[in-house]
Protein backbone atom coordinates (compact mmCIF):
# COMPACT_ATOMS: atom_id res chain seq x y z
CA UNK A 1 0.00 0.00 0.00
CA UNK A 2 3.03 2.40 0.30
CA UNK A 3 3.46 5.16 2.02
CA UNK A 4 -0.90 5.85 2.21
CA UNK A 5 -2.40 3.80 4.33
CA UNK A 6 -6.09 3.64 4.77
CA UNK A 7 -6.53 3.61 7.97
CA UNK A 8 -10.02 1.57 8.91
CA UNK A 9 -12.97 1.83 11.54
CA UNK A 10 -12.30 5.57 11.67
CA UNK A 11 -15.00 7.01 8.74
CA UNK A 12 -16.87 9.78 9.34
CA UNK A 13 -19.47 10.38 6.89
CA UNK A 14 -17.81 9.08 3.86
CA UNK A 15 -14.56 11.10 4.82
CA UNK A 16 -11.32 8.98 4.15
CA UNK A 17 -8.94 8.50 6.30
CA UNK A 18 -5.41 7.81 5.24
CA UNK A 19 -1.73 7.90 7.11
CA UNK A 20 0.59 9.86 5.13
CA UNK A 21 4.10 9.32 5.29
CA UNK A 22 5.18 13.10 5.86
CA UNK A 23 8.48 12.41 6.03
CA UNK A 24 9.71 9.59 3.41
CA UNK A 25 6.97 10.26 0.02
CA UNK A 26 9.30 10.83 -3.42
CA UNK A 27 7.62 12.17 -6.08
CA UNK A 28 6.86 9.44 -9.46
CA UNK A 29 7.69 10.51 -12.57
CA UNK A 30 3.87 11.47 -13.28
CA UNK A 31 4.73 13.78 -10.63
CA UNK A 32 8.19 15.25 -11.19
CA UNK A 33 7.18 18.35 -13.24
CA UNK A 34 4.83 19.96 -10.58
CA UNK A 35 7.22 18.85 -7.92
CA UNK A 36 9.84 20.22 -9.23
CA UNK A 37 8.15 23.46 -9.71
CA UNK A 38 6.99 23.83 -5.80
CA UNK A 39 10.08 22.44 -4.67
CA UNK A 40 12.29 25.23 -6.12
CA UNK A 41 9.81 27.79 -3.95
CA UNK A 42 9.74 25.81 -0.79
CA UNK A 43 13.70 25.52 -0.97
CA UNK A 44 13.26 29.38 -0.18
CA UNK A 45 11.43 28.22 2.68
CA UNK A 46 13.87 27.65 5.92
CA UNK A 47 15.74 30.70 5.36
CA UNK A 48 12.18 33.25 5.17
CA UNK A 49 11.49 31.27 8.49
CA UNK A 50 15.19 32.44 9.70
CA UNK A 51 15.48 35.16 8.87
CA UNK A 52 12.27 36.32 10.22
CA UNK A 53 12.71 34.75 13.60
CA UNK A 54 16.02 36.78 13.58
CA UNK A 55 14.07 39.90 12.83
CA UNK A 56 15.07 42.48 15.90
CA UNK A 57 13.73 45.44 13.81
CA UNK A 58 15.06 49.34 14.29
CA UNK A 59 12.91 50.75 17.64
CA UNK A 60 15.93 52.20 19.31
CA UNK A 61 17.26 54.00 16.51
CA UNK A 62 12.93 55.21 15.09
CA UNK A 63 12.58 55.81 18.76
CA UNK A 64 15.84 58.35 19.27
CA UNK A 65 14.83 59.68 15.66
CA UNK A 66 11.34 60.59 16.31
CA UNK A 67 12.07 61.78 20.08
CA UNK A 68 14.98 64.04 18.29
CA UNK A 69 13.33 65.22 14.79
CA UNK A 70 15.97 68.13 14.39
CA UNK A 71 19.06 65.92 14.86
CA UNK A 72 19.93 65.00 11.22
CA UNK A 73 22.40 62.44 12.38
CA UNK A 74 19.82 60.35 14.46
CA UNK A 75 17.44 60.75 10.90
CA UNK A 76 19.63 58.99 8.86
CA UNK A 77 20.93 56.13 11.66
CA UNK A 78 17.42 54.95 11.23
CA UNK A 79 16.79 55.71 8.01
CA UNK A 80 19.88 53.50 7.46
CA UNK A 81 18.61 50.83 10.01
CA UNK A 82 14.92 50.56 8.30
CA UNK A 83 16.28 50.35 5.12
CA UNK A 84 17.68 46.83 5.10
CA UNK A 85 15.29 45.29 7.13
CA UNK A 86 12.67 47.08 4.73
CA UNK A 87 14.04 45.21 1.77
CA UNK A 88 13.45 42.41 3.88
CA UNK A 89 9.97 42.42 4.14
CA UNK A 90 9.59 42.64 0.41
CA UNK A 91 11.91 39.82 -0.18
CA UNK A 92 8.94 37.55 2.53
CA UNK A 93 6.34 39.26 0.03
CA UNK A 94 7.59 38.24 -3.39
CA UNK A 95 7.83 34.82 -1.68
CA UNK A 96 4.14 34.75 -0.49
CA UNK A 97 3.57 35.31 -4.70
CA UNK A 98 5.64 32.90 -5.46
CA UNK A 99 4.28 30.59 -2.99
CA UNK A 100 0.59 31.08 -4.57
CA UNK A 101 1.91 29.97 -7.58
CA UNK A 102 3.23 27.11 -5.76
CA UNK A 103 -0.38 26.10 -4.40
CA UNK A 104 -2.22 27.06 -7.15
CA UNK A 105 0.02 23.96 -9.12
CA UNK A 106 -0.63 21.88 -6.41
CA UNK A 107 -4.13 22.24 -6.75
CA UNK A 108 -4.57 21.72 -10.28
CA UNK A 109 -2.47 19.06 -9.82
CA UNK A 110 -4.57 17.08 -6.98
CA UNK A 111 -7.79 18.33 -8.18
CA UNK A 112 -7.76 17.63 -12.04
CA UNK A 113 -9.93 14.68 -13.72
CA UNK A 114 -10.55 11.84 -14.29
CA UNK A 115 -9.35 10.92 -10.24
CA UNK A 116 -11.00 12.10 -7.51
CA UNK A 117 -9.13 13.91 -4.88
CA UNK A 118 -8.87 10.60 -2.56
CA UNK A 119 -7.11 9.03 -5.77
CA UNK A 120 -4.94 11.99 -6.14
CA UNK A 121 -3.97 11.81 -2.96
CA UNK A 122 -3.04 7.96 -2.74
CA UNK A 123 -1.40 8.33 -6.25
CA UNK A 124 0.62 11.43 -5.72
CA UNK A 125 1.78 11.21 -2.24
CA UNK A 126 4.82 13.74 -3.03
CA UNK A 127 2.58 16.46 -4.21
CA UNK A 128 0.51 15.96 -0.77
CA UNK A 129 3.70 16.11 1.00
CA UNK A 130 4.53 19.47 -0.74
CA UNK A 131 1.21 20.63 0.08
CA UNK A 132 1.61 19.98 3.67
CA UNK A 133 4.64 21.39 4.06
CA UNK A 134 3.29 24.94 2.17
CA UNK A 135 0.78 24.83 4.80
CA UNK A 136 3.17 23.94 7.43
CA UNK A 137 5.54 26.96 6.38
CA UNK A 138 2.73 29.58 5.96
CA UNK A 139 1.18 28.99 9.91
CA UNK A 140 4.89 28.82 11.23
CA UNK A 141 5.52 32.19 9.10
CA UNK A 142 2.52 33.93 10.55
CA UNK A 143 2.73 32.89 13.90
CA UNK A 144 6.53 34.94 14.33
CA UNK A 145 4.57 37.70 12.38
CA UNK A 146 1.76 37.80 15.33
CA UNK A 147 4.87 38.14 18.09
CA UNK A 148 6.68 40.90 16.19
CA UNK A 149 5.12 44.46 16.17
CA UNK A 150 8.07 45.38 14.96
CA UNK A 151 7.50 44.35 11.42
CA UNK A 152 4.64 46.95 11.30
CA UNK A 153 6.15 49.53 13.30
CA UNK A 154 9.10 49.82 10.76
CA UNK A 155 7.67 49.50 7.36
CA UNK A 156 5.28 52.27 9.06
CA UNK A 157 8.38 54.52 9.64
CA UNK A 158 9.90 53.60 6.44
CA UNK A 159 6.76 54.94 4.54
CA UNK A 160 6.20 58.33 6.68
CA UNK A 161 9.72 58.93 5.79
CA UNK A 162 9.29 58.23 2.19
CA UNK A 163 5.86 60.63 2.24
CA UNK A 164 7.56 63.47 4.07
CA UNK A 165 10.89 63.46 1.17
CA UNK A 166 8.02 63.38 -1.23
CA UNK A 167 6.16 66.43 0.23
CA UNK A 168 9.94 68.26 -0.18
CA UNK A 169 10.47 66.32 -3.41
CA UNK A 170 13.55 64.68 -2.31
CA UNK A 171 13.59 60.78 -3.54
CA UNK A 172 15.77 58.45 -1.68
CA UNK A 173 17.93 55.59 -3.38
CA UNK A 174 15.31 53.32 -1.09
CA UNK A 175 12.61 54.32 -3.56
CA UNK A 176 14.15 52.55 -6.20
CA UNK A 177 13.93 49.09 -4.64
CA UNK A 178 10.44 49.09 -2.67
CA UNK A 179 8.57 52.31 -4.71
CA UNK A 180 5.32 53.75 -4.07
CA UNK A 181 3.03 50.80 -5.50
CA UNK A 182 5.31 48.13 -3.80
CA UNK A 183 5.00 49.87 -0.83
CA UNK A 184 1.05 49.81 -1.00
CA UNK A 185 0.93 46.07 -1.70
CA UNK A 186 3.42 44.99 1.09
CA UNK A 187 1.15 47.31 3.73
CA UNK A 188 -1.76 45.87 2.42
CA UNK A 189 0.02 42.05 3.08
CA UNK A 190 1.56 43.18 6.38
CA UNK A 191 -1.39 44.96 7.87
CA UNK A 192 -3.28 41.15 7.69
CA UNK A 193 -2.97 39.36 10.94
CA UNK A 194 -1.96 36.36 8.83
CA UNK A 195 -0.45 36.99 5.67
CA UNK A 196 0.45 33.94 4.93
CA UNK A 197 -2.56 32.46 5.37
CA UNK A 198 -4.53 35.59 3.82
CA UNK A 199 -2.96 34.81 0.53
CA UNK A 200 -3.45 31.04 0.47
CA UNK A 201 -6.67 31.55 1.10
CA UNK A 202 -7.37 34.06 -1.28
CA UNK A 203 -5.78 31.80 -3.70
CA UNK A 204 -7.53 28.43 -3.43
CA UNK A 205 -10.89 30.80 -3.46
CA UNK A 206 -9.57 32.44 -6.62
CA UNK A 207 -8.48 28.97 -7.78
CA UNK A 208 -12.09 27.39 -7.34
CA UNK A 209 -13.70 30.78 -9.10
CA UNK A 210 -11.39 30.46 -12.27
CA UNK A 211 -11.93 26.97 -12.97
CA UNK A 212 -16.10 26.44 -13.37
CA UNK A 213 -15.89 23.13 -15.02
CA UNK A 214 -14.19 21.56 -11.82
CA UNK A 215 -16.54 20.79 -8.90
CA UNK A 216 -15.83 23.28 -5.90
CA UNK A 217 -16.24 19.70 -3.82
CA UNK A 218 -13.33 18.65 -5.62
CA UNK A 219 -11.21 21.44 -4.06
CA UNK A 220 -12.35 21.20 -0.70
CA UNK A 221 -12.97 17.31 -0.38
CA UNK A 222 -8.97 17.63 -1.28
CA UNK A 223 -8.64 19.99 1.72
CA UNK A 224 -10.85 17.71 4.12
CA UNK A 225 -9.25 14.40 3.45
CA UNK A 226 -6.13 16.05 4.73
CA UNK A 227 -7.21 17.23 7.77
CA UNK A 228 -8.59 13.54 8.20
CA UNK A 229 -5.34 12.15 7.73
CA UNK A 230 -3.51 14.77 9.58
CA UNK A 231 -6.07 13.80 12.72
CA UNK A 232 -5.60 10.27 12.46
CA UNK A 233 -2.15 10.28 12.73
CA UNK A 234 -2.05 12.49 15.83
CA UNK A 235 -4.71 10.74 17.74
CA UNK A 236 -3.74 7.05 16.67
CA UNK A 237 -0.70 5.92 18.59
CA UNK A 238 0.46 3.62 16.02
CA UNK A 239 0.78 5.76 14.05
CA UNK A 240 2.47 8.58 15.87
CA UNK A 241 5.23 5.69 16.38
CA UNK A 242 6.14 6.25 12.63
CA UNK A 243 7.31 9.60 12.91
CA UNK A 244 11.14 9.28 13.43
CA UNK A 245 11.56 13.53 13.77
CA UNK A 246 10.11 14.79 16.64
CA UNK A 247 8.88 17.98 14.56
CA UNK A 248 6.44 15.66 12.50
CA UNK A 249 3.72 16.39 15.24
CA UNK A 250 4.01 19.65 15.50
CA UNK A 251 4.21 19.61 11.32
CA UNK A 252 0.82 17.29 11.39
CA UNK A 253 -0.98 19.79 14.10
CA UNK A 254 0.32 22.92 11.74
CA UNK A 255 -1.10 21.35 8.47
CA UNK A 256 -4.53 20.29 10.06
CA UNK A 257 -5.42 23.59 11.23
CA UNK A 258 -4.11 25.12 7.78
CA UNK A 259 -6.35 22.86 5.69
CA UNK A 260 -8.88 23.35 7.96
CA UNK A 261 -9.02 27.43 7.28
CA UNK A 262 -8.45 27.02 3.80
CA UNK A 263 -11.98 24.76 3.77
CA UNK A 264 -13.69 27.08 5.90
CA UNK A 265 -13.05 29.87 3.41
CA UNK A 266 -13.48 27.73 0.14
CA UNK A 267 -16.42 25.88 1.53
CA UNK A 268 -19.74 27.58 1.05
CA UNK A 269 -20.87 26.91 4.54
CA UNK A 270 -17.00 26.36 5.92
CA UNK A 271 -15.77 23.76 8.63
CA UNK A 272 -17.96 24.46 11.57
CA UNK A 273 -21.56 23.46 9.95
CA UNK A 274 -22.81 19.83 10.90
CA UNK A 275 -22.75 19.39 7.15
CA UNK A 276 -18.59 19.54 7.05
CA UNK A 277 -16.82 16.81 6.48
CA UNK A 278 -14.25 17.78 8.85
CA UNK A 279 -14.64 16.13 12.51
CA UNK A 280 -14.21 19.61 13.82
CA UNK A 281 -14.86 18.54 17.53
CA UNK A 282 -12.31 15.69 16.90
CA UNK A 283 -9.45 17.98 15.50
CA UNK A 284 -10.02 20.63 18.18
CA UNK A 285 -9.67 17.51 20.90
CA UNK A 286 -6.45 16.65 19.23
CA UNK A 287 -5.17 19.96 19.51
CA UNK A 288 -5.95 20.80 23.42
CA UNK A 289 -4.17 17.35 24.24
CA UNK A 290 -0.80 18.69 23.36
CA UNK A 291 1.23 21.10 25.23
CA UNK A 292 -0.66 24.72 25.36
CA UNK A 293 2.59 26.31 24.57
CA UNK A 294 3.08 24.70 21.23
CA UNK A 295 -0.70 24.68 20.05
CA UNK A 296 -2.26 28.33 21.34
CA UNK A 297 -1.26 29.88 17.96
CA UNK A 298 -2.78 27.08 16.27
CA UNK A 299 -6.08 27.61 18.64
CA UNK A 300 -5.50 31.15 17.87
CA UNK A 301 -5.58 30.87 13.92
CA UNK A 302 -8.88 28.83 14.34
CA UNK A 303 -10.87 31.61 16.62
CA UNK A 304 -9.33 34.38 14.93
CA UNK A 305 -8.84 33.31 10.64
CA UNK A 306 -11.71 30.95 10.12
CA UNK A 307 -14.58 32.82 8.56
CA UNK A 308 -17.28 30.65 9.84
CA UNK A 309 -16.95 29.59 13.52
CA UNK A 310 -19.66 32.65 14.74
CA UNK A 311 -21.89 31.14 12.14
CA UNK A 312 -25.01 30.10 13.73
CA UNK A 313 -24.88 26.50 12.35
CA UNK A 314 -21.74 26.36 14.70
CA UNK A 315 -22.75 23.98 17.42
CA UNK A 316 -22.19 25.44 20.72
CA UNK A 317 -19.36 22.48 21.86
CA UNK A 318 -17.30 23.57 19.28
CA UNK A 319 -17.47 27.15 20.26
CA UNK A 320 -17.04 26.28 23.26
CA UNK A 321 -13.94 23.72 22.69
CA UNK A 322 -11.94 27.10 21.31
CA UNK A 323 -13.20 29.33 24.28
Amino acid sequence: MGNLIKVLGKDLENCPHFFLDFENAQPTEAETAVWNQVSAALEEAHGILAELQSYNGAGQEIREAIQNPGDLALQEKAWNAVCPLVAKLKRFYEFSLRLENALRSLLEALTSPPYAPMQHLEREQALAKQFAEILHFTLSFDELKMTNPAIQNDFSYYRRTISRNRLNNQQLEAENEVNNEMANRMSLFYAEATPMLKTLSNATTKFVSENKTLPIEDTTDCLSTMACVCRVMLETPEYRCRFTNTDTMLFCMRVMVGVIILYDHVHPVGAFAKTSKIDMKGCIKVLKEQPSNSVEGLLNALRYTTRHLNDDSTSKQIRALLQ
